[in-house]
């Protein structure tokens, strides 16, 4: 079983705003994407990743808010958000996909979510604190939403141009 780093997806590209498709049955192919977004995010270095990062338009995501002691690593299928609290939280929010930008966003402070394991079992957990706002901020990738989004037109704006910037120096070899 080799793992293998793939590329992220640098915003603007289209792909990062669709919508993906539900996984069916768990297949060596997706449990194979599960392992190797891991070792992305791990390599990147992230806490969260979603499988339309990495070009693949399937609902999985990444992810392990552990940064000191043993490591938690989740691959989740077709998760899905079953209950937010009222309380919110507002967290500085980051994204792979939008290197060394950074804003605040305000999301529930604890969500409820279900998803189907790479075991082909179903799951519910209750997630708080920075759990919350990463399963969060990964299930809306899967929905084509990024966390510029959640900004004011003109901040989203400057952030995308520099990303547009970004993309051209690294397309040159900068």
């Amino acid at each position: 079983m080799r793992l293998m780093i793939r590329s992220i997806l640098i915003h603007p590209d289209p792909r990062l705003k669709k919508p993906c498709e539900a996984v069916g049955p768990i297949t060596p192919e997706i449990a194979a994407l599960g392992r190797d977004m891991l070792e992305t995010m791990y390599d990147a270095p992230g806490i969260g990743l979603a499988a339309p990062q990495v070009g693949v338009m399937k609902r999985v995501i990444v992810m392990d808010c552990i940064k000191d002691g043993t490591p938690e690593p989740m691959v989740l299928c077709n998760p899905s958000v079953i209950w937010s609290s009222e309380d919110q939280n507002t967290y500085e929010e980051g994204c792979l996909s939008i290197p060394d930008q950074y804003a605040e966003v305000k999301r529930p402070a604890a969500v409820k979510v279900s998803w189907l394991g790479l075991d082909g079992k179903q799951y519910e957990r209750l997630f708080s604190g920075i759990w919350a706002t990463c399963v969060q901020h990964e299930i809306d990738h899967l929905d084509g939403k990024l966390f510029i989004d959640y900004l004011g037109p003109l901040k989203r704006q400057m952030i995308t141009r520099k990303m547009e910037k970004l993309k051209r120096e690294l397309a040159r070899g900068y």
